[in-house]
């Protein structure tokens, strides 16, 4: 199978997958034991998040371990209900990550507006300037988008929200591995991770925060995670994910022009023997392509280039098997039938230019 689609997920990098056995048959005690086993379990775990601090330009005190992205991002909102201020504003694009949770916390009183974006997938910022009042307790807008790779202008954003002293969370869970991310050039206060985009494991992910004393608990239980979220940890993947956030440090440009020349193969033979097709063009995240088809439908060309051993997407694949139109597509001002046409392809550091050029020759006999 060639794999277009790491953007629903990466493969668990070599590397990774040894060290994850390894922790899993080695070193298997509670890290909250004090014999000698636990003690190494412990050592391993705070080495793993220092990794991930390293990666993103944080200190390994400001990193919470927890189970993906999706709990990262609850863990920043959840808190909203008990704020004083009651009001949270978040762009129209977010994962259901965001914009579900945030359905679900309105029903405790918590009011939720929206920033539109343009054609690009870009946030308008007089909007958000438009938006912001005294009530307002968060500003959450994804770093990059997970089904167009639109950028947003996080550090501009959290520049306007500092003159009103609100926070600002971000959910990069698209980013790491793709694109530069510094917690200290963006000035964010919370910023949502997951192992398993940047060729980790799945299950496990981190948040990080800026200031501890502004984040409550979300998993009450034990004392792990300095209080902040019970249970015990999952060593293994912790540490896998520290291994996989290295690995980004060491190889990230080497990963990116990889990831652009690929994408810049790919739609010049696109528009060479494809000129039908629709690229939808923004400011996005290198080796991630959203193409249009008019005319034809996306799950069926999804199924025929299936069949030729090509595995793509038609948008998140947390909403696999949905055909509804895409609303992030629609947030853009595509039509439904340009919507329902559209392929997500997003290459990963081991695609190579042939398995492009098979890709062009599938689309051309299937489209």
């Amino acid at each position: 199978m060639i794999y277009f689609d790491h953007s629903a997920t990466t493969p668990i990098h070599p590397d990774v997958l040894k060290k994850i056995h390894e922790v899993n048959r080695d070193f298997f005690a509670n890290p909250s034991s004090i014999y000698k086993t636990g003690r190494k379990s412990r050592l391993l775990v705070e080495k793993a998040r220092t990794q991930v601090a390293n990666a993103i330009g944080a200190s390994s005190e400001q990193i919470y371990f927890s189970s993906g992205g999706t709990e990262a991002n609850n863990h920043v909102l959840w808190q909203i209900i008990k704020q004083e201020k009651k009001h949270v504003i978040i762009s129209e694009i977010e994962h259901p990550a965001v914009s579900k949770v945030l359905k679900e916390i309105e029903t405790y009183g918590i009011e939720v507006s929206t920033i539109s974006v343009n054609d690009q997938g870009v946030v308008k910022i007089e909007e958000l300037i438009d938006l912001i009042k005294d009530e307002t307790t968060l500003v959450s807008v994804m770093m990059a988008n997970n089904e167009i790779g639109a950028i947003q202008p996080i550090k501009k954003i959290k520049q306007i929200l500092k003159k009103y002293e609100i926070p600002l969370h971000t959910d990069a869970v698209q980013a790491l591995g793709k694109i530069k991310v510094d917690v200290k050039e963006l000035d964010v206060d919370y910023l949502s991770l997951s192992a398993h985009k940047f060729y980790g494991p799945k299950g496990i992910g981190a948040l990080y925060v800026k200031d501890k004393d502004d984040l409550g608990s979300l998993i009450i239980g034990g004392n792990q995670e300095s209080g902040v979220r019970g249970g015990t940890e999952n060593i293994s993947g912790i540490i896998g994910m520290g291994l996989a956030a290295e690995l980004v440090t060491k190889n990230q440009d080497k990963w990116i022009k990889n990831l652009k020349e690929l994408e810049g193969y790919f739609l010049e033979k696109v528009e060479h023997h494809l000129p039908h097709a629709i690229h939808h063009k923004t400011d996005n995240l290198p080796g991630l392509i959203s193409i249009s088809f008019p005319g034809k439908k996306s799950n069926i060309l999804m199924a025929k280039l299936d069949r030729a051993n090509i595995a793509v997407s038609n948008g998140p694949a947390c909403s696999s098997g949905n055909i509804q139109p895409s609303s992030v597509l629609k947030a853009i001002g595509l039509s439904d039938d340009v919507n329902l046409s559209t392929l997500r392809i997003s290459f990963g550091k081991n695609n190579t230019i042939e398995e492009v050029d098979y890709l062009i020759k599938t689309l051309k006999e299937i489209v």
